[in-house]
């Protein structure tokens, strides 16, 4: 299992990567779940980072292909290798799937080595999206390479709050019979970490709980080792 951490600026992503993180995903928690940063930003991420794998959320996205293909492939050129979008207010397997189509088009034209991450959201039935237990599926006929699931409102409601453990694993067996890596967040917490050692998704996603539970605070690098050392057990 890989951890994904989310910074918002050098400082706090210089943390996550001393703490162990393997993912630096650089988002902007004021615009959203998965709120996009400015491409400076992540650019400048990039540099401090060094060999550390770079992600960047571009946003929790309605139905507009066009506009999210053009955020997906300005984060592609500051520097992300994974490159995540989220399918906040998409109601249909086909608004997915044109969505998620664009969104890879973009990215893998300007470098085919990059990776496509579609989010869907285990609290789809408050913010009226579709369910992430679809996602699986169509995503790799759209072209993505990583399917996640997150939580659409960040209130202190965890994934694990909307799903069962046996629903996540679901989740992360679809995910690889379709070729796809799973991943998982949503206001974790250090007490999931053996049902995520059950569960084995490939990736977990966190902010809130390496802050010490706001994550709206800064990022701790002891809080991330700690994290680190109860996935791997």
């Amino acid at each position: 299992m890989k951890l994904l951490v989310s910074p918002v600026n050098i400082a706090e992503a210089l943390a996550a990567v001393n703490g162990g993180a393997d993912i630096i995903d650089v988002k902007n928690p004021r615009e959203g779940s998965l709120g996009a940063n400015f491409p400076w930003v992540i650019k400048s991420v990039k540099d401090a980072i060094g060999d550390a794998s770079l992600s960047a959320t571009i946003g929790d996205f309605n139905f507009k292909p066009g506009t999210a293909s053009l955020a997906a492939l300005g984060a592609a050129v500051a520097g992300a290798e994974y490159i995540k979008v989220g399918l906040y207010d998409i109601k249909t397997k086909e608004q997915a799937v044109e969505l998620l189509r664009g969104v890879a088009r973009a990215v893998k034209e300007h470098d085919p080595g990059k990776k496509v991450v579609a989010a869907g959201y285990s609290d789809y039935g408050r913010i009226g999206s579709i369910s992430p237990l679809e996602l699986p599926s169509l995503c790799s006929d759209a072209g993505a390479d990583i399917v996640m699931m997150d939580t659409g409102i960040k209130d202190g409601r965890s994934t694990f709050e909307f799903l069962s453990e046996k629903e996540l694993k679901m989740f992360v067996s679809a995910a690889h019979r379709h070729g796809l890596l799973a991943a998982l967040a949503g206001t974790i917490k250090f007490q999931d970490a053996p049902a995520l050692r059950r569960i084995s998704p490939d990736i977990v996603g966190v902010r809130g709980c390496v802050c010490g539970g706001d994550r709206n605070t800064s990022i701790r690098q002891e809080l991330v080792s700690e994290l680190k050392s109860a996935l791997t057990g």
